[in-house]
């Protein structure tokens, strides 16, 4: 969508990634997306490089459909280039569809070699064959077919049937060729046809009506998601539009000395409010359990509670001790100027006497 406002190819791509997630972020350089703390300080080549690798990993092992692929999805697979990749393109829209694996052989420049390294991660969907639209490999159609046949039904009938194959031992299936490692994908692919390996995605649920940061007050419990993890803490969305730190001693009721050993960025936790600071859009929280954290508190609170007695250098009503008070016009010794207690008068009864005494000798 070149010709087309930049806010409204935003908007498109925003709803494309609702239909396939995948297919629209391979679009974005993977560096470009924030991938660490010092990213920027190490050799940028290797890192384009190492990153390329994941993204091509994930593509190949989710898959990709051959019929709506866009050039940069269909790039990310094996054995395509970015040429090849838009030369499949180009010969799709000339015959219209794929309805077979086979026909990637008419693409000019599209080999033996690269069919074979590209056909297992292209899917077919309502195609000639139905194992087109499954993870096996052309070159292991043979053998699936052998397993189907063992079951005595149509590879429509047994593809996603799980209780048609459970009966089967994969060992009978097992010849030079194919090990059983290679029968065991098969089968599992037979019973879930066309799968996505991904995990079940879990997002955090948010608490109703804390929206903003001025709605979080000290001691809210919230579920967030780590959205980035340092050195020095981790960083947790709770849905107020800034992230809010968990620093490193507040990771967990243990000593953490990387918190890379207790969080990664995705991860679904639940965080206690500390402090809250809107006009600088600071949010400090903690992961420790309510236990420990209402133990700090208290502890926190004893400690400010033992400053503010009456002692040396104290400000409690019992005055201001030596080094404590407002300058040489106190009451006492550079004291304050509250009243004093019954030790301070002793003290000051006896300093009195010692004075008139050395006086009396001098005389």
């Amino acid at each position: 969508m070149p010709d087309v406002d930049v806010s409204l190819r935003g908007a498109a791509s925003i709803a494309r990634r609702l239909q396939d997630p995948l297919a629209e972020l391979v679009k974005i350089e993977p560096k470009s997306i924030g991938v660490g703390q010092y990213q920027h300080d190490v050799n940028q080549t290797k890192l384009a490089r190492a990153l390329d690798a994941v993204v091509e990993d994930a593509v190949n092992a989710v898959g990709v459909d051959l019929n709506t692929a866009s050039p940069a999805l269909l790039s990310r697979i094996s054995g395509l280039s970015d040429s090849l990749a838009k030369a499949v393109v180009e010969h799709r829209e000339a015959i219209g569809r794929f309805d077979s694996r086979t026909q990637l052989k008419e693409v000019p420049r599209l080999g033996a070699k690269a069919f074979e390294l590209c056909a297992g991660f292209l899917r077919i969907n309502e195609g000639k064959e139905p194992l087109d639209a499954s993870s096996v490999h052309p070159e292991a159609y043979p053998l699936a077919k052998r397993i189907v046949k063992a079951c005595g039904r149509d590879v429509r009938q047994i593809m996603g049937d799980a209780s048609l194959l459970k009966g089967l031992e994969p060992s009978e299936f097992t010849d030079e060729k194919f090990g059983l490692p290679t029968v065991k994908d098969i089968l599992s692919e037979l019973e879930k046809p066309g799968r996505d390996p991904r995990p079940e995605f879990k997002t955090a649920t948010l608490q109703d009506g804390v929206e903003e940061i001025s709605d979080l007050k000290p001691g809210m419990k919230l579920e967030g998601t780590v959205t980035n993890v340092t050195n020095f803490g981790a960083f947790v969305d709770v849905g107020v539009h800034q992230d809010g730190l968990v620093h490193v001693s507040q990771l967990a009721d243990r000593f953490v000395d990387d918190p890379h050993k207790v969080v990664k960025a995705g991860d679904i936790v639940k965080v206690t409010v500390l402090e809250v600071d809107v006009p600088r859009k600071r949010i400090s929280m903690t992961m420790k359990s309510q236990a420990d954290y209402q133990g700090q508190r208290e502890r926190g609170g004893q400690e400010r509670g033992g400053q503010n007695q009456s002692g040396p250098g104290g400000r409690g009503p019992g005055g201001k001790g030596p080094g404590g008070g407002n300058g040489p016009r106190g009451n006492g010794p550079r004291g304050g100027g509250a009243p004093k207690s019954s030790g301070g008068d002793s003290g000051n009864n006896a300093l009195a006497a010692a004075l008139a005494a050395a006086m009396n000798k001098k005389k």
